[in-house]
């Protein structure tokens, strides 16, 4: 009988960790099982909104008097008219298949009428962020070197005062304010639309100013914390211009918390266009959720809200990342 040849195994590194003990891997499975359950948390609640509206949303959107026949051909063309677990897994399957449904009102894919709303708001959003992000470090930076170690009280009571009463305005407020100063009172910029450049003055700065005084304060904290730092001192005793001290040493590590903040702001942001949009009348998703529930069109409510949950753990993920991309220990301190 032939000897069997028996290949060796190769040896086991002690040392070397298992993959799913890296802290790396560990925080990219925590981050993915929060946002798989966040996203079917979303998911369900605007599947149940539509069941929870009292009364028909068929025989709101078509009217009192639209015959029994009509409505009952709408609600199964809908699917409306099965058991509550079938429309559901219809609906589940419709949103995999980029399926969001039929408007009520123009019957036209609910996608569609989504894709062609969503690049204002985006693009609102994004220029409104990164306003508030330039206006913010800036400003923050420059009152914490000033107000470093007990200095500048006045410049500290004045910049928290301000910064505390602009932070409670609403956005719509601000917005109203703009228009009656820079588009009524002086004519300088438009009132309504996106057509131009200029139309996107006032709208941009009604949504970053609330962020930029909070994300201000922020940096200031961080600042003034980082500014008495041992890093910053040894800085300071190897005569480093003060530039490179500020800017390369300082700012990087103020901003952690900043970024964590401010993609809780970008989320909260992206949801306070609702009503900036229909102050400035932009085409975007705000002024058509505002017009679909007024016209009960449930449908595109639903599609649109689904888009603004989806868009806040999106943002939500990229903080944590960038967060933990900027400071490795993040991943640590979770474990």
């Amino acid at each position: 009988m032939p000897a069997t040849l028996t290949v060796p195994s190769p040896p086991v590194d002690p040392a070397r960790p298992r993959l799913w003990a890296l802290p790396s891997v560990r925080f990219g499975v925590r981050r993915l099982r929060r946002l798989l359950v966040s996203l079917w948390v979303l998911v369900t609640a605007s599947f149940a909104m539509i069941h929870l509206i009292p009364g028909d949303p068929v025989r709101g959107a078509l009217g009192p008097t639209a015959p029994a026949d009509l409505v009952a051909a709408r609600r199964h063309a809908l699917g409306l008219d099965g058991p509550i677990l079938v429309q559901y897994l219809h609906y589940l399957k419709g949103l995999v298949t980029g399926d969001l449904g039929t408007s009520l009102a123009s019957q036209l894919p609910v996608s569609d009428v989504v894709a062609q709303r969503l690049p204002a708001t985006l693009i609102l959003a994004g220029l409104a962020f990164l306003t508030a992000v330039v206006l913010a470090i800036p400003l923050g930076v420059v009152t914490g070197v000033l107000t470093r170690r007990g200095r500048g009280r006045r410049t500290e009571l004045a910049f928290t005062t301000t910064s505390i009463i602009v932070a409670t305005i609403p956005d719509f407020l601000i917005g109203v304010a703009l228009v009656y100063v820079f588009a009524i009172q002086l004519g300088w910029l438009p009132v309504a639309g996106d057509a131009t450049a200029s139309a996107y003055v006032l709208p941009v700065f009604s949504l970053a100013i609330g962020p930029a005084a909070i994300l201000a304060r922020i940096v200031r904290v961080e600042m003034v914390g980082v500014l008495e730092a041992d890093f910053i001192r040894t800085a300071r005793a190897k005569r480093l211009p003060a530039r490179a001290i500020y800017v390369g040493h300082a700012l990087p590590n103020a901003v952690t918390a900043a970024l964590t903040v401010g993609g809780l702001l970008l989320g909260a942001l992206v949801a306070g266009t609702v009503l900036v949009e229909n102050v400035f009348a932009w085409p975007g998703l705000g002024s058509t959720i505002v017009r679909s529930i007024i016209t009960k069109d449930y449908p595109v409510v639903q599609a649109i809200v689904l888009v603004y949950g989806v868009g806040v753990l999106i943002v939500n993920l990229v903080v944590d990342v960038a967060i933990a991309l900027l400071d490795p220990r993040s991943k640590i301190r979770e474990d």
